[in-house]
């Protein structure tokens, strides 16, 4: 409990609270309830963001923000209800965009994140971290890398499903360091984790908030990242850790539909700035392991469009395995 308070006071510091009752909405009024399509089961790391976004909105704004959740095909489900939803800021999507560009990449989808949307704003990101089992042999990256070059094709590893970012960035550290390993699917990170600490597997490629709450059964070994995580900075880095690794990871990202006017897209940013930087907001994230991460909608895009050239190598290896 003592680290959950230092871990919130840390975040508010960081962040720093910049509430404007009202500024939010300077240019644009909303007089409906603002639907989050979320394209996930209720219970995910991405419907948390969500839920924690209408729960820090009450009381700031005239209006609620009210979560619906639509899971199916990978996300698309809720994507394309989405596209198709009036643009006039009352319905947006909320979700993991890193696997909605790999979802799109991978095979032909009625919409694409780049395309079918215009990008409002980021406010978190789910980061992959290789983890291992609290009993493994593996100490540090280098016991485990030294291992699967001894027994070449013979490791297994876990992650959250074909295609998905864990997958990618998975295969783009193997791929990167010239190893071979066995990739091994799951449905979800809770299921990846469950096979992670039922040692069915020698590592995994699961988000770094999964290690919350379960810090006695895995061992976090290096963050996909260019920086530590907020939370468990004592994991490194790959490249602290000396290896080579694909830079994909994946922001959750509001997004609206494509004909949203300028100004109700400002608006929509806007409020996403102002909740994020909120107590509420922050403590929530804290909770779950994860801080907040906000970026405007341009800084967004230029990175997804960044994110697509980085793993467009990997992305062609996949389809051709397929």
């Amino acid at each position: 409990m003592e680290r959950r308070t230092f871990l919130k006071t840390s975040a508010l510091a960081s962040v720093g609270l910049a509430l404007s009752g009202t500024a939010a909405f300077a240019e644009w009024k909303p007089r409906r309830p603002v639907s989050i399509i979320l394209p996930y089961k209720a219970g995910g790391g991405t419907d948390s963001y969500a839920r924690a976004v209408a729960s820090a909105s009450d009381g700031l704004f005239p209006v609620p923000f009210v979560v619906v959740n639509k899971p199916g095909s990978s996300g698309i489900t809720g994507a394309v209800e989405a596209s198709r939803s009036r643009p006039d800021g009352t319905a947006v999507l909320l979700t993991s965009a890193g696997s909605f560009l790999l979802t799109s990449l991978l095979r032909e989808t009625d919409v694409t994140p780049l395309d079918s949307f215009r990008i409002v704003a980021q406010i978190g990101k789910l980061t992959t971290s290789l983890m291992v089992p609290m009993n493994s042999p593996y100490q540090t990256l280098d016991d485990l890398v030294a291992d699967i070059k001894a027994r070449p094709g013979e490791v297994r590893w876990a992650h959250t499903g074909n295609g998905g970012f864990h997958h990618v960035a998975g295969q783009g550290f193997l791929d990167s360091n010239d190893l071979e390993a066995v990739g091994v699917p799951f449905k979800g990170g809770s299921a990846t984790r469950a096979a992670l600490i039922g040692e069915q597997v020698d590592f995994g490629m699961i988000g770094i908030q999964q290690a919350a709450g379960f810090e006695n059964e895995l061992r976090p070994l290096a963050l996909n990242s260019d920086q530590r995580d907020a939370f468990m900075t004592e994991v490194p880095t790959f490249a602290e850790a000396g290896y080579d690794a694909v830079d994909v990871s994946s922001p959750i990202i509001m997004f609206a539909p494509k004909d949203t006017p300028d100004d109700v897209v400002a608006g929509l940013e806007a409020a996403m700035k102002e909740i994020t930087e909120s107590e509420a907001f922050i403590n929530a994230m804290a909770e779950r392991g994860n801080a907040p991460v906000f970026l405007p909608g341009p800084e967004a895009e230029a990175n997804l469009r960044a994110m697509k050239d980085n793993v467009s190598s990997i992305i062609g290896a996949l389809k051709s395995q397929g």
